[in-house]
């Protein structure tokens, strides 16, 4: 049985590079050395704009799960409320709301305008990088509150019966446990949130997504950077999913 997947295996891989043979010599890349600064600078985007969502959504969500999991209804009511209201909307409606809601109202507000804030404010990015983290906490928001709840109880009780504080309980014992039950699911939550970035070209950001527009309107040529495009996504894709297999190896390690 080994020896079959082996063979499948080298099978797959020969047909995958025979595939990527044929693109590089049959289709048409005499664009891609004029268009590549662009690509770069855009992947760079589309990579910080998801490395920096992803992490303003985790300070977020483990708030709002703890919250949900154990907070007095004060707390727990309103972090319901935003977790509710961000999976019950699409993220593009989100976006444009930001954008074009917020970013609208801000330049009547005169204090605002003349602030050293506003030449930040006026542009794109701030309001995409808000969208996308308040989207990213409020999905992972129910996954801590999931992963919280998980953690055996009778652990916690334990760690008080020792006299633990409970902030030193929650550092300790309660969190890492936590985020060790949930990173499966952070993984394939933070793949989601990089197919969900090319949204942010609908309000002028320039990212990858964006570049392989620019060029099919430019040139008129189609399937090329689609497929560049995909290449992109696929390798960005595959280097997320061996991080958090590399954080399930270290996260265990950690909490014994």
């Amino acid at each position: 049985m080994t020896g079959f997947w082996q063979t499948h295996r080298v099978v797959m891989a020969l047909v995958a590079l025979a595939l990527l043979v044929w693109c590089v010599l049959r289709l048409r890349w005499e664009w891609l050395p004029e268009y590549l600064p662009l690509a770069a600078a855009g992947i760079w985007r589309t990579i910080w704009i998801l490395a920096v969502t992803v992490l303003l959504g985790m300070t977020l969500a483990i708030p709002l799960g703890l919250a949900q999991a154990v907070g007095p209804w004060y707390l727990a009511a309103p972090a319901r409320v935003f977790c509710t209201v961000v999976r019950g909307t699409p993220l593009l409606l989100q976006l444009w709301l930001l954008y074009y809601g917020l970013g609208s109202l801000f330049p009547q507000i005169p204090w605002i305008r003349g602030s050293d804030l506003w030449p930040i404010l006026r542009q794109a990015w701030p309001y995409a990088v808000l969208a996308l983290t308040l989207s990213f906490a409020g999905y992972e928001g129910e996954v801590m509150r999931g992963a919280f709840r998980s953690v055996p109880k009778g652990q916690l009780e334990a760690a008080r019966a020792m006299g633990m504080p409970r902030f030193t309980i929650l550092r300790r014992i309660w969190l890492p446990q936590a985020l060790h039950r949930a990173l499966p699911t952070l993984g394939g939550e933070t793949v989601l949130q990089l197919k969900a970035t090319p949204l942010v070209a609908t309000i002028t950001v320039v990212d990858i997504y964006a570049v392989s527009s620019r060029v099919r309107q430019d040139t008129f040529i189609t399937y090329e950077p689609l497929l560049l495009l995909a290449l992109v996504y696929l390798v960005i894709t595959g280097v997320i999913v061996l991080a958090f297999r590399w954080l399930e190896r270290r996260v265990p390690a950690r909490v014994a």
